[in-house]
């Protein structure tokens, strides 16, 4: 099992009926980046602002280590139903039940890029109970919405996705007062300022502003998504939080 963030395995925590209603949400998380989800996740659940007071979300990266097609999506969610199915099992010992609002949860968060099966890994998905934070044509285009709308195709590329969040007013200066460019490799980094603003409205707006262009998508198949990016439901669903 992956270093955890914040917690330990549900089984391991004990106490009884009371014990169980208020033990942390474990969360099992599947990254295809390396780098930038991990550091957005972390930001988000240190800074973030639970829905519900008294309810709180253990997370752990489950594939740390992975390389190589390991990182895939259907490969993640094939590890992903694997995890669970343990998570599950320990979820029962413990006494925790599908309908508690603390039963684990195993999510993968994953883009379209060029990948093949997408429309796979989703269906697999869907089927074993795994959930799902999609991206077309990447995660750049959430990290894009905390600083401006965006409705147009990026044809798939997500090289223009990225240049055009570089490009944003005061995205530079992230990463130093007196940084006038950032390399798309510099920019995997996430920043807290990216992301973060005092009344929560950077989240706001990037959340209605995905969901407003996920309501023009009209193909059934995901790989036609673009653009396209539910992490909010994930932030909500998965981490229990009403914003950050």
């Amino acid at each position: 099992m992956a270093r955890p963030r914040g917690g330990d395995s549900v089984s391991r925590k004990k106490g009884g009926a009371k014990g169980r209603a208020s033990r942390a949400r474990q969360v099992y998380i599947f990254t295809e980046g390396e780098v930038t989800e991990p550091e957005y996740i972390d930001i988000i659940v240190k800074h973030g602002t639970p829905a519900t007071q008294g309810r709180g979300v253990d997370h752990h990266f489950e594939n740390e280590n992975a390389v190589g097609k390991h990182r895939k999506p259907y490969a993640m969610v094939k590890d992903a139903v694997r995890t669970l199915r343990k998570v599950e099992r320990e979820a029962r010992d413990a006494g925790l039940t599908t309908e508690d609002w603390n039963h684990p949860e195993v999510w993968v968060i994953f883009d379209r890029d060029d990948h093949l099966n997408i429309r796979e890994a989703r269906q697999l998905a869907e089927k074993e109970g795994v959930r799902v934070a999609y991206s077309h044509p990447c995660f750049e285009l959430w990290r894009l919405l905390h600083y401006t709308n965006y409705t147009s195709s990026f044809g798939g590329v997500c090289g223009d996705a990225n240049s055009r969040l570089r490009s944003r007013p005061g995205f530079a200066a992230t990463y130093g007062r007196q940084v006038r460019t950032v390399s798309e490799q510099q920019s995997k980094h996430m920043r807290e300022e990216q992301v973060l603003s005092k009344d929560g409205q950077r989240y706001k707006d990037a959340k209605k502003f995905a969901k407003a262009i996920n309501n023009r998508v009209e193909s059934a198949n995901p790989d036609k998504w673009d653009p396209y990016t539910d992490v909010w439901n994930f932030v909500e669903d998965g981490l229990l939080l009403s914003g950050y």
